[in-house]
């Protein structure tokens, strides 16, 4: 296997595990404010997530390191082009991160209250703006033969990437709800969590549905037939996540959204390949695994270092997951655990 073909696996396979982890982390914070007013119930649903939410984001900085370096032409052109969104995105994650740190630092309702918006804001925002990101990259974008981004904010902007900013929304809330199904000890809770999955999960599917109406005639998918089966398999596997949440199966429906997520990633990168950016002016103006590589001394170096400290990493985000696998309690709260 080529290098260049290795390293657009690897992003993908990155940019996979973050939307998997990350998506249920977003729909913990989008969940918060509609679970319940209680401050005890609150504090249980951020427990879940507040060992493992900062090792989740690992993900994502590690896929913009990889693609920074093994393909930094399309770094660069994609970070001009998503310049004002990626800044909203990451003051709403540096937001959502100082919340989770000084929600409890004083005790006032009020002051809970506002951070716990702020963990909405920080959940919401980024969920739908990785919808609009991921779509206008397949859709294409008008990108120059120099690799410069020719348009402006609102070109970003289309009924196809709002569609998929709102299927990410949906989606990575009903996710978390799964998850958190999975997570509360208390059953008040997680019959509160299942209605909720049943209303966010009817959304995702209605929107996913018509996501897909507008995705699958588009130049990328209508040129591979693999990428339309997994993207149609993501559709049928969250529906049959969501059948198995009406039938009180959390467990099952949890490992669903799991494979549909997964296979949505993968089908957009396959969709893509060889290309990681394309352009909507001309088809050969796009950047690909070839015109917008590193060296291959550079890709070599960076592919020896993967292959020592990837292990690593997945280790240890294993054994964090495995540690704090018990379900949070009132108890746990009680115990200052």
């Amino acid at each position: 296997m080529e290098l260049t073909v290795l390293w657009f696996v690897l992003i993908a396979v990155l940019f996979t595990g973050f939307f998997i982890l990350e998506g249920f982390d977003y729909g913990v914070g989008i969940l918060l404010p509609f679970i319940s007013d209680r401050d005890d119930d609150r504090r249980m649903v951020l427990r879940t997530i507040g060992p493992v939410w900062d090792g989740n984001e690992v993900w994502m900085i590690t896929a913009g390191g990889a693609l920074f370096a093994a393909f930094p032409h399309v770094y660069a052109t994609m970070f001009s082009t998503f310049y004002l969104a990626l800044f909203l995105m990451l003051f709403a994650l540096i937001l959502r991160g100082v919340a989770f740190e000084l929600r409890g630092r004083y005790d006032s309702d009020y002051w809970r209250q506002n951070w716990d918006r702020a963990i909405f804001f920080g959940s919401f925002l980024p969920a739908i703006l990785w919808g609009v990101a991921v779509t206008d990259l397949f859709r294409g974008l008008p990108i120059n033969e120099h690799m410069i981004y020719t348009g402006g904010f609102l070109d970003l902007l289309s009924i196809h990437s709002i569609l998929g900013g709102l299927a990410f929304l949906f989606v990575f809330t009903y996710h978390g709800a799964s998850f958190l199904t999975l997570r509360l000890a208390e059953a008040g809770l997680i019959k509160r969590l299942r209605f909720l999955a049943k209303c966010s999960g009817a959304l995702a599917i209605l929107v996913f549905v018509l996501f897909l109406f507008v995705t699958l005639p588009s130049p990328a998918f209508l040129e591979n037939g693999m990428a339309i089966a997994l993207l149609l398999g993501a559709a049928v596997l969250f529906v049959l996540g969501y059948l198995a949440m009406l039938r009180g199966c959390c467990k099952g429906s949890f490992l669903l959204s799991t494979l549909a997520i997964a296979c949505t990633t993968v089908s957009v990168f396959i969709a893509l390949f060889p290309r990681l950016m394309v352009s909507s002016l001309n088809p050969e103006w796009s950047l690909t695994i070839t015109n917008a590589a590193s060296t291959p001394y550079t890709l070599s170096i960076m592919t020896k270092a993967a292959l020592c400290l990837v292990p690593i990493v997945l280790i240890y985000q294993g054994w964090t997951y495995w540690i704090f696998r018990k379900r949070v309690s009132v108890e746990d709260l009680k115990q200052g655990h």
